[in-house]
Protein backbone atom coordinates (compact mmCIF):
# COMPACT_ATOMS: atom_id res chain seq x y z
CA UNK A 1 0.00 0.00 0.00
CA UNK A 2 1.24 3.51 -0.81
CA UNK A 3 2.18 5.73 2.13
CA UNK A 4 0.93 9.27 2.83
CA UNK A 5 2.74 11.79 4.98
CA UNK A 6 1.00 14.98 6.01
CA UNK A 7 1.57 17.49 8.76
CA UNK A 8 -0.09 20.46 10.43
CA UNK A 9 1.43 23.15 12.61
CA UNK A 10 0.16 23.25 16.22
CA UNK A 11 0.32 27.03 16.44
CA UNK A 12 -3.33 27.58 17.31
CA UNK A 13 -6.71 25.97 17.09
CA UNK A 14 -7.66 24.42 13.74
CA UNK A 15 -10.22 26.31 11.70
CA UNK A 16 -12.73 25.46 8.99
CA UNK A 17 -10.14 25.91 6.24
CA UNK A 18 -7.83 23.37 7.90
CA UNK A 19 -10.70 20.93 8.27
CA UNK A 20 -12.10 21.19 4.74
CA UNK A 21 -8.75 21.60 3.02
CA UNK A 22 -6.79 18.97 4.93
CA UNK A 23 -8.14 17.01 7.90
CA UNK A 24 -11.38 15.82 6.29
CA UNK A 25 -9.44 14.60 3.26
CA UNK A 26 -6.93 12.79 5.52
CA UNK A 27 -9.79 10.94 7.17
CA UNK A 28 -11.13 9.85 3.78
CA UNK A 29 -7.73 8.68 2.60
CA UNK A 30 -7.27 6.30 5.53
CA UNK A 31 -8.91 3.39 3.69
CA UNK A 32 -6.69 3.81 0.64
CA UNK A 33 -3.25 4.53 2.10
CA UNK A 34 -0.98 3.86 5.02
CA UNK A 35 -1.03 7.27 6.72
CA UNK A 36 1.55 9.11 8.82
CA UNK A 37 0.02 12.27 10.35
CA UNK A 38 2.37 14.66 12.10
CA UNK A 39 1.92 17.66 14.38
CA UNK A 40 4.93 19.64 13.17
CA UNK A 41 5.96 21.36 16.39
CA UNK A 42 9.57 21.72 15.17
CA UNK A 43 8.31 23.80 12.25
CA UNK A 44 6.22 25.83 14.69
CA UNK A 45 9.25 27.14 16.59
CA UNK A 46 10.76 28.74 13.46
CA UNK A 47 8.74 31.64 14.86
CA UNK A 48 8.91 32.06 18.65
CA UNK A 49 6.22 30.17 20.58
CA UNK A 50 5.25 30.39 24.21
CA UNK A 51 6.19 26.90 25.52
CA UNK A 52 3.01 26.37 27.55
CA UNK A 53 0.87 27.55 24.64
CA UNK A 54 2.70 25.25 22.23
CA UNK A 55 2.00 22.23 24.44
CA UNK A 56 -1.68 23.20 24.72
CA UNK A 57 -2.04 23.86 21.01
CA UNK A 58 -0.43 20.50 20.22
CA UNK A 59 -3.05 18.77 22.34
CA UNK A 60 -5.85 20.85 20.78
CA UNK A 61 -4.84 19.98 17.23
CA UNK A 62 -4.45 16.31 18.16
CA UNK A 63 -7.94 16.38 19.69
CA UNK A 64 -9.38 18.03 16.57
CA UNK A 65 -7.84 15.42 14.31
CA UNK A 66 -9.08 12.54 16.43
CA UNK A 67 -12.53 14.10 16.75
CA UNK A 68 -12.70 14.55 12.97
CA UNK A 69 -12.07 10.85 12.45
CA UNK A 70 -8.32 10.26 12.24
CA UNK A 71 -7.85 6.67 13.45
CA UNK A 72 -4.73 6.64 15.63
CA UNK A 73 -5.04 2.88 16.19
CA UNK A 74 -4.66 2.05 12.49
CA UNK A 75 -2.48 4.96 11.39
CA UNK A 76 0.29 7.05 12.93
CA UNK A 77 -0.49 10.33 14.73
CA UNK A 78 2.45 11.92 16.55
CA UNK A 79 4.35 15.08 17.38
CA UNK A 80 7.33 15.73 15.10
CA UNK A 81 9.72 16.39 18.00
CA UNK A 82 9.13 12.84 19.27
CA UNK A 83 11.13 11.43 16.35
CA UNK A 84 14.75 12.67 16.13
CA UNK A 85 15.06 11.23 12.61
CA UNK A 86 13.37 14.35 11.25
CA UNK A 87 16.11 16.66 12.51
CA UNK A 88 18.86 14.18 11.61
CA UNK A 89 17.73 13.85 8.01
CA UNK A 90 17.07 17.59 7.74
CA UNK A 91 20.77 18.23 8.40
CA UNK A 92 21.79 15.81 5.67
CA UNK A 93 19.36 17.59 3.33
CA UNK A 94 20.88 20.93 4.37
CA UNK A 95 24.02 19.55 2.74
CA UNK A 96 22.18 18.26 -0.35
CA UNK A 97 19.77 21.10 -1.20
CA UNK A 98 21.17 24.26 -2.78
CA UNK A 99 20.93 27.80 -1.44
CA UNK A 100 19.43 28.93 -4.73
CA UNK A 101 16.55 26.52 -4.23
CA UNK A 102 15.75 28.02 -0.82
CA UNK A 103 16.07 31.55 -2.16
CA UNK A 104 13.16 30.82 -4.47
CA UNK A 105 10.82 29.74 -1.66
CA UNK A 106 8.04 32.33 -1.65
CA UNK A 107 6.72 31.46 1.82
CA UNK A 108 9.99 32.54 3.46
CA UNK A 109 9.69 35.91 1.75
CA UNK A 110 6.07 36.20 2.88
CA UNK A 111 6.75 35.24 6.52
CA UNK A 112 10.03 37.14 6.94
CA UNK A 113 8.72 40.27 5.23
CA UNK A 114 11.05 43.24 5.45
CA UNK A 115 12.96 41.72 8.39
CA UNK A 116 14.76 38.99 6.44
CA UNK A 117 18.06 39.67 8.22
CA UNK A 118 16.38 39.11 11.60
CA UNK A 119 14.54 35.93 10.59
CA UNK A 120 15.70 32.69 12.18
CA UNK A 121 17.88 30.26 10.24
CA UNK A 122 15.14 27.71 10.94
CA UNK A 123 12.56 29.79 9.07
CA UNK A 124 14.90 30.00 6.07
CA UNK A 125 15.86 26.32 6.04
CA UNK A 126 12.56 24.79 7.12
CA UNK A 127 11.75 23.53 3.59
CA UNK A 128 14.63 21.09 4.07
CA UNK A 129 13.01 19.89 7.30
CA UNK A 130 9.75 19.51 5.39
CA UNK A 131 11.60 17.34 2.84
CA UNK A 132 12.94 15.26 5.70
CA UNK A 133 9.45 14.91 7.19
CA UNK A 134 8.25 13.32 3.96
CA UNK A 135 11.27 11.30 2.92
CA UNK A 136 12.12 9.89 6.35
CA UNK A 137 9.12 7.63 5.76
CA UNK A 138 9.66 7.20 2.00
CA UNK A 139 6.18 8.65 1.57
CA UNK A 140 4.77 8.18 -1.92
CA UNK A 141 1.99 10.78 -1.69
CA UNK A 142 1.53 14.10 0.11
CA UNK A 143 -1.84 15.90 0.37
CA UNK A 144 -1.02 19.56 -0.29
CA UNK A 145 -2.71 22.87 -0.83
CA UNK A 146 -1.71 25.10 -3.70
CA UNK A 147 0.59 27.08 -1.40
CA UNK A 148 2.57 23.96 -0.47
CA UNK A 149 3.25 22.66 -3.98
CA UNK A 150 6.55 24.56 -4.13
CA UNK A 151 7.81 22.81 -1.00
CA UNK A 152 6.87 19.41 -2.37
CA UNK A 153 8.79 20.20 -5.55
CA UNK A 154 11.79 20.96 -3.34
CA UNK A 155 11.40 17.57 -1.65
CA UNK A 156 11.31 15.90 -5.05
CA UNK A 157 14.40 17.81 -6.20
CA UNK A 158 16.23 16.93 -2.99
CA UNK A 159 15.32 13.25 -3.30
CA UNK A 160 16.56 13.19 -6.89
CA UNK A 161 19.81 15.01 -6.07
CA UNK A 162 20.52 12.67 -3.14
CA UNK A 163 19.97 9.67 -5.40
CA UNK A 164 22.22 11.17 -8.09
CA UNK A 165 24.95 12.30 -5.66
CA UNK A 166 25.28 8.83 -4.14
CA UNK A 167 24.47 6.76 -7.20
CA UNK A 168 21.44 5.07 -5.64
CA UNK A 169 17.73 4.69 -6.32
CA UNK A 170 16.78 5.16 -2.70
CA UNK A 171 14.20 7.91 -2.27
CA UNK A 172 10.90 7.85 -4.18
CA UNK A 173 9.48 10.92 -5.92
CA UNK A 174 6.50 11.80 -3.69
CA UNK A 175 3.39 12.79 -5.63
CA UNK A 176 1.00 15.61 -4.65
CA UNK A 177 -2.63 14.94 -3.80
CA UNK A 178 -4.76 18.06 -4.31
CA UNK A 179 -8.27 17.19 -3.31
CA UNK A 180 -11.78 18.56 -3.29
CA UNK A 181 -13.73 21.79 -3.38
CA UNK A 182 -12.47 22.84 0.04
CA UNK A 183 -8.77 23.02 -0.75
CA UNK A 184 -8.73 26.83 -0.42
CA UNK A 185 -11.14 28.43 2.06
CA UNK A 186 -10.85 32.19 2.32
CA UNK A 187 -11.30 34.69 5.16
CA UNK A 188 -14.85 35.62 6.15
CA UNK A 189 -13.71 39.25 6.35
CA UNK A 190 -11.73 39.43 3.11
CA UNK A 191 -12.46 36.96 0.35
CA UNK A 192 -9.09 37.63 -1.29
CA UNK A 193 -7.10 36.26 1.67
CA UNK A 194 -6.85 32.67 2.83
CA UNK A 195 -8.57 31.79 6.11
CA UNK A 196 -5.81 31.82 8.71
CA UNK A 197 -5.40 31.28 12.43
CA UNK A 198 -2.87 34.14 12.45
CA UNK A 199 -5.46 36.71 11.34
CA UNK A 200 -6.03 39.25 14.11
CA UNK A 201 -9.82 39.08 13.75
CA UNK A 202 -11.45 35.97 15.15
CA UNK A 203 -14.43 36.81 12.93
CA UNK A 204 -12.30 35.99 9.87
CA UNK A 205 -12.53 32.24 10.55
CA UNK A 206 -14.70 29.47 11.92
CA UNK A 207 -12.68 27.70 14.62
CA UNK A 208 -13.15 24.00 15.27
CA UNK A 209 -13.88 24.91 18.89
CA UNK A 210 -16.66 27.38 18.02
CA UNK A 211 -20.12 26.46 19.30
CA UNK A 212 -23.32 26.78 17.26
CA UNK A 213 -24.07 30.33 18.42
CA UNK A 214 -20.56 31.51 17.56
CA UNK A 215 -20.70 29.89 14.12
CA UNK A 216 -24.04 31.60 13.44
CA UNK A 217 -22.71 34.98 14.59
CA UNK A 218 -19.60 34.73 12.40
CA UNK A 219 -21.55 33.80 9.28
CA UNK A 220 -24.03 36.63 9.92
CA UNK A 221 -21.13 39.07 10.16
CA UNK A 222 -19.28 37.57 7.17
CA UNK A 223 -18.53 40.23 4.59
CA UNK A 224 -20.84 40.25 1.55
CA UNK A 225 -21.95 42.74 -1.09
CA UNK A 226 -25.36 44.36 -1.77
CA UNK A 227 -26.17 42.34 -4.88
CA UNK A 228 -28.41 39.25 -4.98
CA UNK A 229 -26.66 35.91 -5.28
CA UNK A 230 -25.68 35.08 -8.86
CA UNK A 231 -27.09 32.15 -10.80
CA UNK A 232 -23.94 31.30 -12.74
CA UNK A 233 -20.19 31.08 -12.16
CA UNK A 234 -19.67 34.15 -14.34
CA UNK A 235 -21.69 36.12 -11.81
CA UNK A 236 -19.09 35.38 -9.11
CA UNK A 237 -16.33 37.22 -10.97
CA UNK A 238 -15.18 40.20 -8.95
CA UNK A 239 -17.19 39.00 -5.93
CA UNK A 240 -14.63 37.11 -3.81
CA UNK A 241 -16.74 36.99 -0.64
CA UNK A 242 -19.72 35.49 -2.46
CA UNK A 243 -17.44 33.01 -4.21
CA UNK A 244 -15.94 32.00 -0.87
CA UNK A 245 -19.29 31.40 0.83
CA UNK A 246 -20.49 29.34 -2.12
CA UNK A 247 -17.25 27.35 -1.94
CA UNK A 248 -17.75 26.70 1.78
CA UNK A 249 -21.32 25.47 1.20
CA UNK A 250 -20.13 23.22 -1.63
CA UNK A 251 -17.36 21.71 0.50
CA UNK A 252 -19.53 21.20 3.58
CA UNK A 253 -22.28 19.58 1.54
CA UNK A 254 -19.90 17.44 -0.56
CA UNK A 255 -21.40 19.16 -3.55
CA UNK A 256 -20.17 21.66 -6.16
CA UNK A 257 -20.20 25.41 -6.51
CA UNK A 258 -22.47 25.02 -9.55
CA UNK A 259 -24.97 23.11 -7.40
CA UNK A 260 -24.85 25.92 -4.86
CA UNK A 261 -25.46 28.49 -7.59
CA UNK A 262 -28.41 26.51 -8.91
CA UNK A 263 -29.93 26.25 -5.44
CA UNK A 264 -29.36 29.76 -4.10
CA UNK A 265 -29.00 31.94 -7.21
CA UNK A 266 -31.18 35.04 -7.12
CA UNK A 267 -31.80 34.81 -3.38
CA UNK A 268 -30.57 37.20 -0.71
CA UNK A 269 -27.41 36.66 1.30
CA UNK A 270 -29.41 36.55 4.54
CA UNK A 271 -31.33 33.45 3.40
CA UNK A 272 -28.19 31.76 2.12
CA UNK A 273 -26.25 32.51 5.30
CA UNK A 274 -28.95 30.90 7.43
CA UNK A 275 -28.81 27.65 5.43
CA UNK A 276 -25.00 27.79 5.40
CA UNK A 277 -24.99 28.19 9.19
CA UNK A 278 -27.33 25.25 9.69
CA UNK A 279 -25.14 23.08 7.47
CA UNK A 280 -21.91 24.14 9.22
CA UNK A 281 -23.38 23.41 12.66
CA UNK A 282 -24.64 20.02 11.49
CA UNK A 283 -21.15 19.07 10.26
CA UNK A 284 -19.04 20.66 12.99
CA UNK A 285 -21.12 20.18 16.17
CA UNK A 286 -20.26 16.46 16.62
CA UNK A 287 -16.57 17.23 16.10
CA UNK A 288 -16.74 20.10 18.58
CA UNK A 289 -18.39 17.88 21.19
CA UNK A 290 -15.82 15.12 20.80
CA UNK A 291 -12.97 17.63 20.96
CA UNK A 292 -14.22 18.90 24.31
CA UNK A 293 -14.38 15.33 25.62
CA UNK A 294 -10.83 14.58 24.51
CA UNK A 295 -9.39 17.85 25.82
CA UNK A 296 -10.84 17.07 29.24
CA UNK A 297 -8.34 14.17 29.42
CA UNK A 298 -4.92 15.56 28.38
CA UNK A 299 -3.13 12.49 29.77
CA UNK A 300 -4.97 10.33 27.22
CA UNK A 301 -4.00 12.68 24.37
CA UNK A 302 -0.37 12.62 25.50
CA UNK A 303 -0.44 8.83 25.56
CA UNK A 304 -1.88 8.66 22.04
CA UNK A 305 0.90 10.93 20.78
CA UNK A 306 3.61 9.00 22.66
CA UNK A 307 2.45 5.73 21.11
CA UNK A 308 2.33 7.42 17.72
CA UNK A 309 5.88 8.67 18.19
CA UNK A 310 7.12 5.15 18.87
CA UNK A 311 5.40 3.84 15.76
CA UNK A 312 6.78 6.69 13.66
CA UNK A 313 10.30 5.89 14.84
CA UNK A 314 9.77 2.21 14.04
CA UNK A 315 9.06 3.15 10.41
CA UNK A 316 11.77 5.79 9.94
CA UNK A 317 14.70 4.34 11.92
CA UNK A 318 15.50 1.50 9.46
CA UNK A 319 15.30 4.04 6.62
CA UNK A 320 17.58 6.39 8.54
CA UNK A 321 20.07 3.59 9.15
CA UNK A 322 20.26 2.95 5.39
CA UNK A 323 20.69 6.68 4.71
CA UNK A 324 23.64 6.88 7.12
CA UNK A 325 25.25 3.90 5.44
CA UNK A 326 24.78 5.47 1.98
CA UNK A 327 26.26 8.78 3.18
CA UNK A 328 29.26 7.02 4.74
CA UNK A 329 28.66 7.45 8.44
CA UNK A 330 30.22 4.82 10.71
CA UNK A 331 27.80 2.48 12.42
Amino acid sequence: MSRIFSGVQPTGNLHLGNYLGAVRNWVRLQDQYECVFCLVDMHAITLWQDPAALRQHTREVAAAMLAAGVDASKHVLFAQSANPNHAELAWIFNCVARIGWLNRMTQFKDKAGKNRENASVGLYAYPNLMSADILAYKATHVPVGEDQKQHLELARDTAQKFNNDYGVEFFPQPEPLILGAGTRIMSLRDGSKKMSKSDESDYSRINMTDDADTIALKFRKAKTDPEALPESAEGLEGRPEAANLFGIWAALSDSTRDAALARFGGRQFSEFKKELTDLAVEVLAPINSEMKRLLADPAHLDQVLREGGKRACAISQPIMDEIKDIVGFLK
